[in-house]
C-alpha cells in the first residue's frame, strides 16, 4: 500500500492505496464520485477525463499514486454555488447529449480546449475533442454546446459598460414648459 494525498474537486483525501489503482477507480470506488464514468479503460473513449493540474487527462491512463500532490477537478467539481459551468448549461441547452455516458468527458476535454483557445471554431473544436468519442449524437449538438459556452464565458469576462453619465436638464421656471 502507498499513501497519497490529493485535493479534488476543492477537498484534500489522504488514503492509502495499492499502486496499480487506476485513478478512475479511486474516484468512483473510494470518494464515491461517480459523475466521472469508467468507459474503454484503454483511452479510446475519453469518458473518464478530468482536470489534473490544469490539464485534461483520461483518468484511466493514471494512477492514483500518479495524482499524489495533485489537484484534481472532475465534472461534479464544476458546478459553483449550485451554478452549473458554463459548458454544463451549454451542454443541456443545445441538446448535446442523448444517452450521457461521454458528457462528462466531453465537458472537461471542451473546458481545456477553451482554456486554451477562448474563441474556437468549429473545426477546432472538432479537433480539440478528437480523444472522446459520442456514439450516440453525431457531434454537431456537442460543437455548438461548446461554440454557445465560448461565447457565454467571453460575455462573463468582458469588462461591464460603462454606466451613460447623466447631464443636468435645466428645468423650465414654474408655469413655463422646458423647450424640446
Amino acid at each position: 500500500m502507498t499513501r497519497i494525498s490529493l485535493a479534488v474537486d476543492g477537498t484534500t483525501y489522504e488514503d492509502e492505496v495499492e499502486p496499480r489503482l487506476l485513478l478512475v477507480h479511486y474516484l468512483r470506488d473510494r470518494l464515491g464520485l461517480t459523475g466521472t464514468p469508467v468507459g474503454c479503460d484503454t483511452t479510446n473513449c475519453g469518458a473518464c477525463t478530468i482536470d489534473l493540474d490544469g490539464d485534461s487527462v483520461k483518468s484511466c491512463t493514471v494512477l492514483a499514486v500518479q495524482a499524489d500532490g495533485c489537484e484534481v477537478t472532475t465534472i461534479q467539481g464544476l458546478a459553483t454555488d449550485a451554478e452549473w459551468d458554463p459548458l454544463q448549461t451549454a451542454f443541456h441547452q443545445q441538446h448535446a447529449l442523448q444517452c450521457g455516458y461521454c458528457t462528462p468527458g466531453m465537458i472537461m476535454a471542451a473546458r481545456d480546449l477553451l482554456k486554451e483557445n477562448p474563441d474556437p471554431t468549429p473545426d477546432e473544436i472538432r479537433h480539440g475533442l478528437e480523444g472522446n468519442l459520442c456514439r450516440c449524437t453525431g457531434y454537431q449538438n456537442i460543437v455548438r454546446a461548446v461554440l454557445a459556452a465560448a461565447a457565454e464565458e467571453r460575455r462573463r469576462r468582458a469588462p461591464a459598460p460603462h454606466a451613460a453619465t447623466e447631464t443636468a436638464t435645466p428645468k423650465a421656471p414654474a408655469g413655463r414648459e422646458a423647450p424640446v
